[in-house]
């Protein structure tokens, strides 16, 4: 009993900083990144759409960014759902869906660690800068991992576009500055939220490298990783593969 206390009192926070952000979301990730959020996430759907998946998860999708631009690259029918514990969030990403003509898209809301799916159900399952918020000092990392497998094919494929870590120590010395102060602040002023931004900085500068993402999923059960960097590996697009 103890110990599920302990792992929903770690979620808690989370969940808050997530509920509390909505508003400000989607301005404060443009202006972070300078607009190259938006350019990312094209890579990754367009990486998501390669194998031509019929069933997509968005998990943790946020507002929806991604799941809209898989909709509206895919020149095939897709169906798309997309999955997040913050229901403002979700109402935010559903009034986004409504502008598509002609394209299968739901949002629900649910646990990532639990979530409603039938075992296999998806060709592939993708995430956009969520993914630190499963796996980072995250008691639940395991489950999360294991669900994302089991809502997978024989051959399905995660698609994760997360920060990274710069290999070139040079570099990465001037991310992380950028990561604590630049982010932190901006995050802040727009929002008014130190704790999300706070989390999000730390957990940033303190992520796994990519060798060590490569390690957590093949250690999880993954068949194969790939890493493709982006910005100087301050960014990156992971697909690992059941």
């Amino acid at each position: 009993m103890a110990e599920k206390e302990k792992k929903q009192n770690v979620r808690k926070p989370l969940h808050k900083i997530f509920t509390d952000i909505p508003n400000h979301y989607d301005l404060v990730n443009h202006l972070i990144t300078w607009g190259l959020d938006k350019r990312w996430r094209k890579a990754a759907a367009l990486k998501c759409l390669s194998k031509k998946p019929q069933r997509m998860l968005d998990l943790c999708c946020g507002t929806g960014d991604l799941a809209l631009t898989v909709a509206r690259l895919a020149d095939y029918p897709i169906e798309i759902r997309g999955l997040d514990f913050s229901q403002p969030m979700l109402e935010i990403a559903a009034q986004k869906a409504s502008s598509l003509k002609g394209k299968t898209i739901a949002f629900d809301q649910g646990d990532a660690s639990k979530m409603p799916y039938e075992n296999g159900h998806f060709d592939c399952v993708s995430n956009s800068f969520g993914f630190r918020n499963l796996t980072y000092n995250n008691p639940q990392s395991k489950e999360h991992l294991s669900e994302i497998l089991r809502v997978l094919k024989p051959g399905g494929r995660l698609v994760v576009v997360e920060s990274s870590q710069p290999r070139s120590s040079f570099v990465r010395f001037f991310y992380h500055l950028y990561m604590r102060y630049y982010v932190y602040w901006v995050g802040v002023i727009v929002s008014g939220n130190k704790p999300a931004y706070r989390y999000l900085s730390e957990s940033t500068i303190k992520y796994y490298s990519p060798s060590e993402l490569e390690k957590l999923l093949t250690g999880a059960g993954f068949r194969e990783v790939n890493y493709y960097p982006m910005l100087f590996g301050a960014s990156g697009v992971y697909e690992a593969i059941k």
